[in-house]
């Protein structure tokens, strides 16, 4: 696989306290450790409080997004995005549930990995299907970014002229065209 030469674009989340740090401080300290890992940092959004998905399992989260540099592979950036989760006590044990700290590589300029019919597919999945099953490769751009408030919203602070590569439209475009109530309780922290 190439090494990347383009942004990546992450989002970040989190809901459960990592020891002593909240959520807020355990995202912090996080996007603190990419550059150890040979991540740059360009730009990160403002952080938001927003709503738990799905509803009432759990506490509100504190999310976000940040645009990246580095000369890993697609892979190689999502096995450091996961090393740093596990480092904040991120346990991956039932799909969706609350969390220390959440760290998704969202997409990585216009890649479409591992190919345009793989990514639609996994986009399309019913929410029964997405609830019940993960991806067991890395999907590029993240499959269900376009249908999320909480990615969409600070996505738009650092990228909002970002195009995704088969939809077609831009973050903000893509945020604009949700229905209110993907974007009702998200809010700046």
């Amino acid at each position: 696989m190439s090494i990347i030469d383009q942004v990546s674009l992450i989002a970040f989340g989190g809901n459960l306290p990592s020891g002593s740090r909240s959520p807020v401080r355990t995202i912090e300290a996080a996007l603190s450790r990419l550059p150890d890992h040979g991540v740059t940092v360009i730009k990160v959004s403002k952080f938001y409080q927003t709503p738990c998905f799905p509803k009432n399992s759990g506490p509100d989260f504190v999310n976000g997004c940040a645009a990246l540099g580095c000369k890993l592979t697609p892979r190689n950036l999502l096995d450091v995005l996961h090393r740093i989760e596990a480092e904040f006590g991120r346990e991956r044990r039932e799909r969706w549930a609350g969390r220390t700290l959440d760290l998704d590589l969202l997409a990585i300029g216009d890649k479409v990995l591992p190919n345009a019919e793989t990514q639609s597919g996994w986009q399309n999945l019913s929410l029964e299907e997405q609830m019940r099953v993960a991806p067991d490769q890395l999907i590029l751009p993240h499959p269900r970014l376009q249908d999320r408030g909480f990615v969409l919203v600070p996505l738009v602070d650092v990228a909002p002229d970002w195009r995704h590569p088969i939809l077609g439209k831009t973050v903000l475009e893509m945020r604009d065209a949700l229905p209110k109530s993907e974007l009702e309780g998200i809010v700046p922290l």
